[in-house]
């Protein structure tokens, strides 16, 4: 039996049904990561001893007949910047090396109350700012389908873990395309919901009117059912939404796309995509149309202007929220200083790395006196136009469908040194964050050189089911 094959769903009705046990299964994994993870990267801590422990608490608990949660056992990768009690979580920064929370992020205590054990926690770019996940202050994480390129980023080492197999599935975070982007580089399924469905308390925050908590996973039900287990109203959290529905992602759907209204922004099919990838997209809506749903080309000109505004936004939001690490009251401080003023500056320079330093230095100039309103305030101007220009599209049609990615996985090193082309490479996912509302990103195959293509389905606000569907439905169709 292939364990690493096995779906999330399968792994735990086999250890309900006593096939195999948790136990069993957290091992295999934590051998795989030993034996293959030092090419790839992908974790930062493997919390084997703990791991095991928890495994063999749910073992015990169907061995008695008791009641086991709705993951029971089944192992789960978490990104390094949501808390884990007892667990080192560090950001991958220097700044926060030595960090161990002495409480779990509410998406921790919902997968816990589930009965999921977690078996690691995974690399990321420093405080989840980059695209590649190449800068961590601890390691470069790989794309596990050609080691000499990137995984994406910021949540490369959660996507790498479960496009490896070793991760059945992970949590990652999504500020302008952290999931969506590394998804499609690693040929995984990766979710970014609705903002405010997800509670980000726990969550070390990088743009707080932006970020987002979602799954990774190798097929769109597992994806649905880690959903399904960290969505809710928390108290905990003043940006979680107090508007949600019924979180049941499984029921209906494979119900398909049949008479599904689909709209397909021009805009994000200009000059800039590659061929490759625009061609694959293309075949998906050729396939789409064949189960039945209406696909019409249509316009969403704001959009060419939010990568600016988003820029602009996260870098402010940043600057604000990295503020409170300065040394004193926990987090790296050098041997040596002078005053409280030598302190708080050693500490940030000597702990943070170059990309953190280059948004907190754009953050601090955007809401300095003078250049607040010219570009502050008119970046949240043109983000409530995207939100509103969303919410029109969404009156006519029940998802968007786009590129996640304008380029194919790149080279390690090969647009490191040029932030600027780096940051182009969010130019499809960002409005999504502005605008608040959710997106998956699908496999829907691969370029002549072997590397995975992603193709984006977005929703309405709290149209998670929909784009759900459209997700399988598709993912059934390339099979």
């Amino acid at each position: 039996m292939d364990i690493d094959k096995l779906s999330v769903e399968a792994l735990r009705d086999g250890i309900r049904d006593k096939v195999f046990t948790s136990e069993e299964i957290v091992e295999f994994y934590i051998k795989k990561i030993k034996k293959e993870d030092g090419n790839i990267n992908s974790y930062l801590t493997i919390c084997e001893e703990r791991a095991l422990k928890d495994a063999r608490i749910v073992d015990e608990k169907i061995a008695k007949g008791e009641k086991v949660g709705m993951l029971a056992g089944v192992p789960i990768a978490i990104k390094d910047n949501i808390c884990t009690d007892g667990i080192t979580t560090t950001c991958a920064s220097k700044m926060l090396e030595d960090f161990i929370p002495p409480y779990d992020a509410t998406v921790v205590k919902k997968l816990k109350d589930a009965d999921a054990v977690i078996i690691g926690k995974t690399n990321m770019d420093e405080f989840a700012m980059g695209s590649s996940t190449e800068n961590s202050a601890f390691k470069v994480t790989k794309n596990p389908h050609d080691l000499e390129r990137v995984p994406g980023g910021s949540s490369g080492g959660s996507a790498a873990a479960v496009g490896a197999r070793l991760a059945p599935f992970s949590l990652g975070s999504d500020t302008g395309g952290s999931i969506r982007q590394p998804a499609a580089f690693c040929g995984v399924v990766g979710l970014k919901p609705t903002y405010g469905l997800v509670s980000r308390f726990g969550l070390i925050a990088f743009g707080s009117s932006l970020d987002q908590i979602g799954p990774f996973s190798n097929n769109v039900r597992d994806c649905a059912l880690a959903l399904e287990i960290i969505a809710g109203t928390d108290p905990l959290d003043n940006t979680s939404s107090k508007n949600i529905g019924s979180t049941d992602y499984l029921t209906g759907i494979d119900s398909g796309v049949e008479k599904m209204k689909i709209g397909v922004p021009k805009e994000f099919f200009g000059d800039g995509l590659d061929p490759e990838i625009k061609a694959s997209i293309l075949n998906s809506i050729e396939k789409l149309k064949g189960l039945g749903a209406t696909v019409e080309e249509i316009s969403i000109p704001i959009t060419e202007a939010g990568l600016s505004a988003y820029y602009v936004i996260s870098s402010a939001e940043a600057s604000s929220n990295l503020a409170r690490f300065d040394g004193i009251r926990y987090g790296y401080r050098p041997k040596e200083f002078e005053d409280v003023y030598d302190l708080m500056e050693k500490s940030r320079t000597e702990a943070f790395g170059e990309e953190v330093k280059r948004r907190i230095m754009l953050g601090t100039y955007v809401l300095s006196s003078g250049y607040y309103d010219a570009y502050y305030n008119r970046a949240l101007k043109l983000k409530k136009k995207i939100k509103e220009e969303f919410k029109e599209v969404f009156s006519k049609y029940d998802i968007i469908i786009s590129p996640v990615s304008p380029v194919l996985p790149f080279k390690c090193n090969e647009k490191k040194n040029n932030p600027l082309e780096m940051y182009l490479a969010d130019v499809y996912t960002v409005n999504i964050n502005l605008a608040g509302v959710p997106a998956i990103s699908v496999p829907c195959g691969t370029s002549k050189s072997g590397l995975p293509i992603g193709l984006q389905i977005i929703g309405p606000h709290f149209g998670e089911s929909t784009i759900l569907k459209a997700a399988l439905a598709l993912e059934g169709a390339l099979k």
